[in-house]
């Protein structure tokens, strides 16, 4: 619209130009100068129009893409905001289970801190709750046949576990350890054979039946245990290559450990 009207006052003048030389009097040219001036200034207005509306347009224009900008930043923002929102709902949810697994674990810490009297120690040991039975109690030097004191320790040991459906319920592997001192010869070859069958010897007796006539054993499910052995490659305390004579008879153990359900993958390093 604007470029019509400048079209026009262009025209309008160009016409009035050529109307002055056509010879007319001193009035009729001040009114044609009238005129002319008067389409010099309207042709200036819409100049100046045209200028303030380009201006507003871009102002426009400029926030426009700011409003834009604005809306998809606070829509980040609402979906961050749910985002975090679910996250500390999940977050608390797991916490809360894993306060509950805790408390489990401490229960279950308490309760067979009992074995404390007999000379036994409940320890986490690897992120697992390991019940350790020192080997000089259980065995005499390089053999695996249990000795009575020892079969007495197990057995106490399996009236705690029955006595408690958690426990019974649970998974155990039996963890034979030996020394670094080296073993040749005789019928178990080496550490390992020998680590091996301490731990089966205590496996049979935590699942030989607990009413036998002759002897009792634990008692407990066969389905739910396992033994292993470690020689000495294990170690509690020193290392496999030097190992003082106090630390070599406590790394002459049986263990029993825990198998955490897939739920309690936590770190039991923070039950104490």
């Amino acid at each position: 619209m604007l470029a019509i009207r400048l079209k026009w006052f262009l025209a309008a003048g160009l016409a009035s130009v050529m109307a002055i030389g056509c010879g007319h009097s001193d009035e009729e040219m001040a009114a044609k100068q009238r005129e002319i001036d008067k389409l010099s200034a309207d042709i200036k207005a819409a100049k100046d129009q045209l200028a303030a509306d380009q201006a507003r347009y871009t102002e426009a224009q400029s926030q426009l893409e700011t409003m834009k900008a604005q809306l998809q930043d606070f829509a980040k923002t609402k979906e961050d905001a749910a985002n975090l929102s679910k996250a500390l709902k999940d977050y608390k949810e797991r916490a809360e289970r894993l306060a509950v697994i805790e408390a489990r674990f401490r229960e279950l810490r308490t309760k067979l801190d009992k074995l404390n009297s007999i000379g036994l120690k409940v320890v986490v040991r690897n992120n697992r709750m390991v019940i350790q039975l020192p080997g000089d109690i259980l065995f005499d030097s390089g053999k695996d046949a249990l000795k009575p004191k020892g079969k007495e320790a197990l057995g106490q040991v399996a009236e705690i576990i029955r006595s408690e459906k958690d426990l019974t319920q649970r998974y155990f592997v039996v963890a034979g350890h030996t020394d670094n001192a080296k073993y040749g010869g005789g019928p178990f070859n080496d550490n390992w054979g020998l680590s091996l069958a301490r731990s089966r010897q205590v496996l049979l007796f935590m699942i030989a039946p607990a009413d036998a006539k002759k002897e009792a054993g634990g008692g407990l499910d066969s389905s739910r245990w396992s033994a292993a052995g470690f020689g000495d490659t294990d170690p509690q305390e020193g290392t496999v290559a030097a190992q003082t004579k106090e630390q070599m008879q406590k790394n002459r153990r049986v263990e029993l450990v825990v198998q955490p359900n897939v739920e309690e993958m936590l770190q039991l390093n923070t039950i104490r």
